[in-house]
């Protein structure tokens, strides 16, 4: 009696493995696509940037929208971002957002806007005092990837979207839970005339 009972536990446990292993697959198969690069003829229309004629926020390509705004949403290009962020020395001038010799994320006050478009354009073909330009350095994807990093540092709603976190000590909030609303500072009054819009 007792081998039957050790037999039929072993079925059951093997049983319950396998639906586990198939249930594990199942969700992996759902997560959401990863596009390692972009076709060539979608970043080239990723180029295709519309800005104001002051150089102040404007409109993304068509084909932006068609690919469902991927560069702010997925968690993939945002971890792609980070990593940029870290490769190309951006924390050297703007820190983890705070600032330093590079503006503030974090403040409120986007000099150029805090629009995706604005911040593709700065990084793309940089800014006076001191914005290097990015465009010979980093594909156009690359672009994207780290200005939708950017965009989620200065973040001021909260999103499910977020980069990995890094095992070391934490300054501030994770990138999906709006650090920058807790660090807001509404800054000087009355606005400059030349700065960009709030978020």
């Amino acid at each position: 009696m007792a081998t039957v009972s050790r037999g039929s536990s072993l079925l059951l446990t093997i049983g319950l493995l396998i639906i586990a292993g198939s249930s594990s697959a199942a969700i992996a198969y759902l997560r959401e696509p990863r596009q390692y690069r972009a076709d060539p003829p979608v970043a080239q229309a990723m180029e295709g940037l519309r800005l104001m004629p002051n150089g102040i926020a404007g409109t993304p390509p068509q084909v932006y929208f068609a690919l469902a705004r991927p560069y702010e949403k997925t968690a993939y290009d945002l971890s792609q971002g980070k990593r940029l962020y870290t490769w190309f020395g951006c924390a050297q001038c703007h820190g983890e957002g705070e600032g330093g010799k590079g503006p503030s994320f974090l403040d409120g006050w986007w000099l150029y806007g805090p629009s995706m478009v604005s911040i593709v354009a700065s990084i793309r073909d940089g800014r006076p005092h001191g914005m290097p330009p990015f465009k010979s350095r980093m594909t156009i994807d690359q672009i994207w990837q780290l200005s939708g990093y950017v965009m989620a540092i200065g973040a001021y709603t909260a999103s499910v979207n977020a980069p990995a976190r890094n095992d070391d000590r934490q300054t501030r909030p994770a990138e999906n839970r709006a650090p920058a609303a807790l660090l807001f500072n509404e800054g000087p009054v009355p606005l400059h005339p030349d700065q960009g819009p709030s978020p």
